[in-house]
């Protein structure tokens, strides 16, 4: 966290979870010290990839892409997503992505809860181990 000011995450600071289909890097949470009502984050999943179905019961997310492309799968519905798009996921809602193409996706995603949770449907892991 930045000595200047303690609601400050600077981009090497983050938290970050590496996983087989990519990275995440939160920047603001509850764990984190510096927002007591959001967290926020970046995500990398790599080309070809895609993240475990899971839902995140405690509150919404806003998922933003800033590079690449996704097929974002949101209960049984699907659609393509691209640089510049934003899909808004509510509270409870099973959903994962998969990056299409060759180039890796980056998204930002912000949750209502400064303390998100996450449940994984292990019935349909996917290629996320």
């Amino acid at each position: 966290m930045s000595e200047e000011f303690k609601t400050l995450c600077r981009a090497t600071d983050g938290e970050v979870l590496d996983t087989a289909w990519g990275r995440l890097v939160w920047t603001a949470s509850g764990a984190i010290g510096n927002s007591t009502k959001m967290s926020v984050g970046r995500a990398m999943i790599r080309a070809g990839m895609e993240n475990p179905r899971h839902r995140h019961p405690n509150c919404d997310e806003v998922l933003h892409v800033i590079a690449g492309r996704l097929e974002h799968i949101q209960d049984d519905k699907s659609c393509v997503l691209e640089p510049g798009d934003t899909i808004c996921i509510p509270k409870g809602v099973w959903h994962q992505a998969r990056a299409l193409g060759s180039t890796d996706a980056e998204v930002v995603i912000s949750f209502d809860s400064p303390d998100r949770l996450t449940e994984v449907d292990s019935s349909i892991l996917g290629n996320m181990q």
